[in-house]
């Protein structure tokens, strides 16, 4: 300023002519909350922590590898579905060990690998235990929720153990989730997965979509999605099992031994199945076969083997989807960006949902009184499992009924609350108020050139306000209030599209 120069001579004064640019947030940053089978980075305990990873390589560095599934064997009872395979005459079922469902699984391992597959990128995970007999709670799920709070970089929240819990659990856990991302942090969204989603809605032991939807309640839901029915996915093969994944070896050697004939099989036969599960034998004699050369030639020679295992396949590879569509949110944002509903997209290591809906059977699913959408994933001829639905959970909303909407919304806000914390306590006057406008206006002019706000121009795009008399009162500026109101038009996807012929008159 002039009156602060004492000395005469030239002096160079700097002003900056441009606002502030807004950068905008990262919208596809998921963290997945569940269990691990360690939880370590060198010797530092990661449980409970929130750590970024990019890559299934860095999960598996961090956090190992799969759960040790394990199945006894069972004849079939009344109280079962459907037989898992036959042998000898018998049908017989897989169990998990002392009677356990087999929901009551750790879903996290391959739901990280279902995510990756599908074009999963940077994503937080929080270990909020490691793999026991226990099964997963809901306490230790909801203090892993906990520890996102402070972190700023998630933007989705993902629980994939969740659906091992039994249904009020799992609920609970799904409320809370989405009381973290609309009331705690309101810049999250979260992906659901429907309790026992495998099942048909005709199920005898019920319609999972309809307790899911009475159970949850109607808070926040406009920060949220979920899809049905769950997902056959091709994640595990069956070269990654063996005769280790059955509880009672002995029990293996029995069955197929009475499917060779009992005594009357061939004396090799016996000869080989003496050796499985013999923990005496020693494998470097020559007499001996390897783990690895028992389980090649029974799969080969014992058809009721293959059957176990394919049946052991079948079950692990039955997945929840929600892993799944994080990843292709995050295709989708990187592709195209978050203003595009992520619909309409096929998913990869998935060879078909677990329950195949029709068109009528979507209707209920997509429109409902309650509002409570639900997203369908169908099978269509030719173009292989999609995503059928782009609504949140609040689908009665005009506002806030899809995805994408919200979605984009979100990321408008958390890109101008900060770049708008620059000019916290900076004077409430006129000068400022043009460069937030015009900081404002930049952004979102660059939004609408790519696609992500409707309209011809960016004056039917958006329109931003900050002034006296125009959005403050006199009382506002005493009081350290500068009130910026933005309005903005989000493009929306056709759900609907309607064809119509008419037919004319023959003109020649």
């Amino acid at each position: 300023m002039a009156g602060a120069y004492k000395t005469p001579g030239v002096y160079i004064v700097e002003k900056n002519a441009f606002p502030n640019s807004v950068v905008e947030v990262a919208t596809a940053v998921p963290a997945f909350v569940g269990y691990t089978k360690i939880a370590d980075n060198k010797g530092t305990s990661l449980h409970e922590k929130p750590w970024r990873i990019t890559s299934l390589s860095e999960f598996i560095n961090y956090y190992g590898g799969e759960p040790d599934d394990k199945f006894e064997i069972a004849e079939k009872s009344a109280a079962d579905d459907s037989a898992d395979f036959k042998s000898a005459g018998k049908e017989y079922v897989l169990k998990r060990p002392n009677g356990k469902a087999d929901t009551k699984r750790y879903y996290l391992y391959r739901a990280m690998q279902l995510f990756f597959q599908n074009g999963g990128g940077p994503c937080y995970i929080v270990s909020v235990g490691l793999y026991n007999d226990e099964g997963a709670k809901r306490d230790q799920l909801e203090a892993g929720i906990d520890k996102l709070l402070k972190e700023q970089e998630p933007t989705m929240v993902v629980i994939p153990d969740a659906v091992a819990l039994d249904e009020d659990a799992c609920i609970g856990v799904q409320q809370y989730s989405l009381k973290h991302c609309a009331y705690q942090m309101k810049n999250r969204f979260a992906i659901l997965d429907i309790h026992n989603g495998f099942r048909e809605r005709t199920d005898p032991k019920g319609d999972p979509v309809a307790t899911f939807r009475g159970d949850l309640g109607t808070n926040y839901l406009n920060y949220s999605a979920a899809y049905y029915p769950w997902l056959n996915t091709s994640i595990v093969q069956t070269t990654d099992l063996d005769f280790s994944s059955f509880v009672d070896i002995k029990a293996v050697r029995e069955l197929l031994l009475a499917e060779a004939g009992g005594d009357a099989a061939p004396q090799d036969l016996k000869d080989i199945l003496s050796q499985v599960g013999d923990a005496t034998r020693d494998p470097k004699a020559k007499t001996y076969l390897s783990d690895d050369e028992l389980h090649k030639i029974l799969f080969s020679v014992c058809p009721t083997y293959s059957k176990m295992l394919l049946a052991i396949k079948n079950k692990l590879n039955l997945l929840p989807p929600a892993a799944a569509m994080a990843g292709v949110y995050t295709m989708v944002d990187n592709a195209r960006g978050v203003w595009k509903a992520p619909a309409n997209v096929s998913l990869a290591s998935v060879i078909s949902p677990a329950v195949n809906i029709t068109h009528d059977e979507q209707e209920d699913l997509n429109v409902t009184t309650a509002g409570k959408s639900i997203n369908a994933i169908r099978s269509f001829i030719g173009e292989g499992t999609l995503v059928w639905g782009a609504r949140t959970l609040d689908g009665n909303s005009l506002d806030w009924r899809y995805i994408n909407v919200r979605r984009t919304m979100i990321m408008l806000e958390e890109s101008l609350r900060l770049a708008t914390k620059a000019y916290v306590f900076e004077p409430n006057v006129s000068s400022t108020w043009v460069t937030v406008k015009s900081m404002a206006s930049n952004f979102l002019t660059s939004i609408w050139k790519r696609g992500g706000l409707a309209g011809a121009s960016p004056e039917d795009a958006f329109s931003v306000s900050c002034g006296l008399g125009e959005t403050m009162t006199a009382e506002d500026i005493l009081e350290g209030y500068m009130r910026v109101t933005i309005l903005v038009a989000l493009s929306r996807p056709a759900e609907f599209i309607e064809i119509t012929f008419q037919q004319q008159m023959q003109k020649s």
